[in-house]
């Protein structure tokens, strides 16, 4: 048995399925990392907000995994823009939780800023170490999105509470290591540098004639595909104004397929930037050449990316990116916005292009270089596999997090018995 680590994802549940506004690439982080450590031997416990009266406060999720609903506010969906407020609440049931409980923690996992308020809390109360992956950095996403922003500004001076308290800073990509750095002052010592993943067991070639047939696509149709969550800053009106480019200056049969949302069948009322992005669409005379196809299952992308011919991505700014990996996992090549996590991924003219943000001009010329040159497609899609198969699995990511663990708890960690959890019977049927 390796130990016991605290998660704390406030607003971002395993449960949730990704694609909403306020469910994306951090919800798939947490669970396949826990996961994976799960497999390294360790028991993980999710500590998240208590958003539903109808879920049960503990939840058996996975092998050596629960996820543990903690009381922040009225048990509804609350944006997490307005979250703050709650989280003393949150601290005081999550510590509450771990004393009632004695389990002994050996490291807690915070995942945002506002879980990391509450890791820094429960660092003073109980002398827990904790780590932050912050997944975003609310000075650099200010800069990008300026009025648009719905955070307060008081989330500055917690990031920066935060920086200066926790033991040790996961960074995503060198991007992230240098804005921690330059805006928030962090001291190199303590950041490790350790990616998000994809999950190989998941996400792999397949026939793509086989999935362009599933998803009802004709032989002849080129495919690019954007999914993601349906947010201005994911830049898909870019992609759209990009493709009626490509489609004005070269006759071919192509179908942009968007997707992404808060509902199975894409809706403008649960999703309003479809509604958005429906009228440009409109406006650029390609409403015919573009699918929404609406939020998916985690098991239905994989059919996306095999039936692509091309992945784009191209937000306004990036902590990361985890769709980029899982189309180079299944050898699609990719076309990204030359920011954040996405210019560390995808190595340019290697397994795919970085391009300027909101320039549809290039983006279209980039989509004919690859879309009418098959031998340039092969040669990303092999150099694609190879680069997400040895840097980005979740099992390497997995280990280097134990790593770091380790090092934090180096000659201090004293294991509970294994039997204890035995007789607690929670974690009984994971063994």
């Amino acid at each position: 048995m390796q130990g016991r680590i605290a998660f704390i994802s406030e607003h971002a549940s395993p449960l949730s399925e990704p694609g909403g506004v306020d469910c994306g690439g951090q919800n798939v982080y947490i669970d396949h990392l826990a996961c994976h450590l799960g497999r390294l031997g360790y028991y993980v416990d999710i500590f998240t907000r208590w958003d539903d009266p109808a879920k049960k406060r503990i939840v058996k999720y996975r092998p050596r995994v629960r996820i543990i609903h903690v009381r922040a506010g009225e048990r509804k969906h609350i944006p997490k823009e307005n979250l703050l407020q709650h989280m003393d609440e949150f601290c005081e049931d999550m510590v509450g939780f771990i004393k009632n409980s004695h389990f002994g923690y050996q490291v807690v996992h915070a995942h945002f800023w506002m879980s990391g308020y509450v890791a820094a809390c429960i660092r003073r109360m109980l002398g827990i170490p904790f780590v932050i992956t912050f997944h975003a950095l609310g000075k650099i996403r200010r800069l990008y999105q300026g009025a648009a922003d719905g955070f307060p500004d008081a989330r500055f001076a917690v990031e920066e509470m935060i920086v200066r308290t926790a033991d040790r800073i996961v960074a995503e990509c060198p991007q992230d290591k240098e804005d921690l750095m330059i805006h928030y002052y962090a001291q190199e010592e303590k950041i490790r540098m350790i990616p998000c993943g994809f999950d190989s067991a998941e996400f792999y070639p397949m026939d793509k004639g086989k999935c362009a047939e599933k998803l009802g696509f004709t032989p002849e149709e080129r495919v690019i595909l954007q999914l993601g969550r349906m947010v201005p800053r994911k830049g898909v009106d870019n992609v759209i104004r990009a493709t009626a480019r490509f489609l004005r200056k070269r006759d071919m049969p192509v179908r942009l397929v968007i997707v992404g949302g808060e509902s199975e069948t894409a809706c403008p009322i649960a999703t309003p930037e479809i509604a958005r992005l429906r009228a440009i669409a409109e406006e650029e005379g390609i409403h015919d050449r573009v699918v929404f196809a609406g939020r998916k299952r985690r098991e239905e992308l994989r059919h996306y990316y095999n039936a692509a011919d091309l992945f784009v991505s191209t937000p306004w700014y990036e902590p990361f990116g985890i769709t980029p990996l899982e189309a180079m996992a299944c050898g699609i090549p990719v076309i990204g916005a030359n920011v954040g996590g996405i210019k560390y991924s995808v190595e340019h003219d290697k397994t795919g292009f970085l391009v300027p943000v909101n320039d549809p001009e290039i983006l279209a010329e980039r989509m004919w270089e690859i879309l009418c040159n098959p031998p340039l497609q092969r040669s990303f899609k092999a150099r694609a596999i190879q680069r997400a198969n040895q840097l980005f699995t979740w099992e390497s990511v997995a280990r280097e997090m134990s790593a770091l663990y380790q090092e934090m708890t180096a000659d201090k960690v004293v294991a509970l018995p294994l039997r204890q959890f035995e007789r607690d019977g929670q974690y009984q049927h994971m063994n």
